[in-house]
């Protein structure tokens, strides 16, 4: 079995995803940044994320995902969304889950919340982070949990990922993607 972990992320200057009441605004729906998460999707063999994420896109009905929760042990059905699982990883590995989803190798996408996101801090071989830098977000709910005292970069800078090179993905708005890689020594030793 082989399972590449990769996040997904786009939060403001201030590092955070969404308001203080979970709900995304619509200053980080950027359209350039929502192509390259559909491009990226498309090719995702498996998408995680918790209950008050989702992509909301014309294709996510027809993707496989695991939706993190504390409410199952291990996995057990949900009729919110085809081909998906309520996931307890407390209780169940990963791989376990996506094999019950027939999911064996392949890219997991990992697409939040807070929690989702750091769990998976030391199990990501990479990590897409947009960031919006005209955006500031106060009590807005961050991407880890370590953040505002740490800035995202930090944060994944500290689990062991080196960054990558920015690419504009809006440059009338300045937004930027970075791709953050788990060394290769880390992904031989895995």
């Amino acid at each position: 079995m082989t399972l590449r972990v990769e996040g997904y992320a786009i939060v403001s200057a201030d590092g955070m995803l969404a308001d203080e009441t979970g709900t995304m605004p619509g200053s980080l729906l950027i359209e350039e940044d929502q192509s390259f998460l559909s491009s990226a999707l498309d090719c995702a063999a498996l998408i995680v994320h918790g209950r008050h994420s989702h992509e909301r896109q014309p294709k996510s009905p027809c993707r496989k995902r695991l939706i993190m929760t504390r409410a199952v042990r291990g996995v057990s059905p949900t009729s919110e969304y085809p081909f998906s699982l309520l996931w307890n990883p407390e209780f169940c590995p990963l791989e376990n889950a996506a094999e019950e989803l027939g999911v064996t190798h392949g890219t997991v996408a990992i697409l939040g919340g807070t929690n989702v996101y750091g769990f998976f801090l030391g199990r990501y071989d990479a990590f897409n982070l947009s960031c919006v830098p005209g955006v500031r977000i106060p009590l807005g709910r961050a991407v880890f949990p370590e953040v505002p005292e740490v800035s995202p970069r930090d944060a994944l800078a500290k689990s062991g990922l080196t960054m990558g090179p920015s690419r504009i993905l809006d440059s009338s708005n300045a937004v930027t993607v970075t791709v953050w890689n788990r060394a290769v020594e880390r992904q031989l030793a895995d």
